[in-house]
């Protein structure tokens, strides 16, 4: 469950270093995120995966939370498990939600090889099939031996997946599935029809069809959830995972953990239609990322003012399902260098956060690349003047009715009037070509007052009329979000 003005930050990004620092650093940072409206936090996968080095993604062991020797180290990329621990508690003891990064659709950096049929499959349509089933040896044995057994006994086999990536006894890597009884990628309506059937995406792809499979998950996930006590789940992938399977397993956490505990999935697909099917297909048991949004922000970003503004919501949930949309700006996937890489321009960036921040629809997430910067060769300085201010003007002000003024190709703006609690609301307007202005109504309870541009963007004063109305500028490629010069909040 979302309440009014929540905001959710993502604390890690792709490029930070081995150091295995973050769980100290996020617990000594909760403080500074609840005073800047901070109150869900989505951490990064916090079990075993191939190598300290790997962003977590590459999942070894689901039950190894930095506490074995395994994979050539103790911790993981981030920390050890009583850091993990310690994060969590320092975050619910501030009030925000801990949220754990879950990743369910495959597994990766088997201990043993195993010899099993296949058929080798066209990677660009994988109903196509480029082979007769003959014998290959994969990597498909996870025993586990560091941890030998400790919370859980369950060894996987090449029978526990779909398919594979690659064929020890040819040394050849490729797009395999896996053979048997009950076997096959999942049913074309439970995934992403991408590629004939996104099913398999890469590593070993887990089976939600065999039923010591889904026993183990939810034994997982029962463990998971009393060991840690967070407080909910960012499901990774799920294009890729069978639909019913997610629905079901969501349903049976949320029934044990109550509706406080929140879900949200990454469905990376920015069209429209395909996230309301897939939002029907679980029922609505949680939110989705709204990647047609980002790449709205992403367009708009390169094609400056040859974009128009006011189509900037267009096949979004924001739109259309603004109570399932988790909104965002960038992410750990879109960065530069990565798989999907969309990276919003710099000039445009205070444009698309004013864009989720200020409004009243969708849960906004903001980033830690974006807050902190991210370093090397694909880094950039962090934005947190900018972010600080945004996330002050929501906290204290952007509250009440909302009246859009989305009449012009070039410029936009909204107001919100404000509530009991914080009276004056805030008027908010954008350019992305040359200086700009635009006559918008705060109310005739805000009559008399003078109004200033938070974010420091514009120097003007503007005084509200009698009847609430007021001309309100906006400088060249610019964001302003104009509030009482009166108003002062602790």
């Amino acid at each position: 469950m979302v309440k009014q003005n929540d905001v959710l930050m993502q604390y890690f990004e792709w490029y930070l270093p081995d150091d295995g620092n973050l769980w100290k650093q996020l617990k000594d940072d909760a403080a500074h995120l609840q005073k800047l409206g901070i109150n869900n936090l989505w951490m990064p996968p916090a079990s075993k995966a191939t190598g300290s080095g790997d962003t977590g993604y590459g999942i070894y062991d689901l039950f190894d939370l930095g506490e074995f020797d395994q994979k050539g180290s103790v911790r993981t990329k981030y920390g050890t498990k009583d850091e993990y621990l310690e994060a969590i508690k320092a975050l619910k003891e501030q009030g925000i939600r801990p949220i754990a990064d879950v990743v369910l659709n495959h597994k990766a950096g088997a201990d043993e090889k195993e010899t099993f049929k296949v058929l080798k499959m066209d990677p660009n349509n994988r109903q196509k099939t480029l082979s007769e089933p003959y014998d290959i040896e994969g990597w498909t044995h996870f025993t586990f031996p560091g941890r030998q057994g400790k919370y859980n006994d369950f060894e996987w086999h090449y029978y526990h997946f779909t398919g594979t990536d690659y064929d020890a006894r040819n040394d050849e890597s490729g797009v395999y599935l896996i053979l048997g009884e009950n076997k096959g990628w999942a049913d074309n309506e439970s995934v992403d029809p991408e590629k004939g059937n996104f099913d398999y995406l890469m590593f070993t792809d887990i089976d939600y069809s065999h039923p010591d499979v889904i026993q183990n998950i939810k034994d997982w996930a029962r463990w998971f959830i009393e060991t840690t006590g967070i407080q909910g789940f960012r499901l990774d992938a799920i294009k890729h995972i069978d639909a019913k399977f997610i629905e079901h397993f969501i349903q049976a956490v949320k029934d044990a953990m109550g509706e406080e505990f929140y879900v949200f999935g990454e469905y990376w697909q920015a069209n429209y239609d395909a996230k309301r099917n897939y939002l029907e297909a679980i029922d609505y048991e949680f939110d989705l990322f709204d990647v047609g949004l980002h790449m709205n922000f992403f367009e708009a970003s390169n094609q400056g003012a040859n974009y128009d503004l006011r189509r900037i919501f267009d096949n979004t949930l924001m739109l259309h399902n603004p109570w399932n949309a988790v909104t965002f700006v960038d992410n750990h996937d879109t960065q530069k260098g990565q798989s999907l890489e969309s990276e919003v321009k710099e000039w445009f960036k205070s444009l698309a956060y004013g864009l989720i921040l200020l409004r009243e629809e969708g849960l906004p997430c903001v980033f830690y690349g974006d807050y902190y910067g991210v370093e090397g060769e694909n880094g950039h300085e962090g934005y947190q003047d900018m972010l600080n201010a945004l996330l002050y003007v929501r906290k204290h002000h952007a509250y009440g009715q909302q009246t859009d003024y989305f009449d012009h190709h070039n410029c936009i703006g909204w107001v919100r009037l404000g509530n009991d609690d914080h009276p004056d609301g805030v008027a908010v307007i954008l350019s992305n070509s040359e200086e700009g202005w635009k006559e918008m109504n705060m109310g005739p309870a805000n009559a008399g007052k003078v109004f200033v541009d938070y974010l420091n963007h514009h120097e003007a004063e503007v005084t509200i009329s009698e009847n609430g109305s007021a001309t309100f500028p906006v400088k060249a490629g610019s964001i302003s979000a104009w509030v009482n010069k009166e108003a002062h909040y602790s």
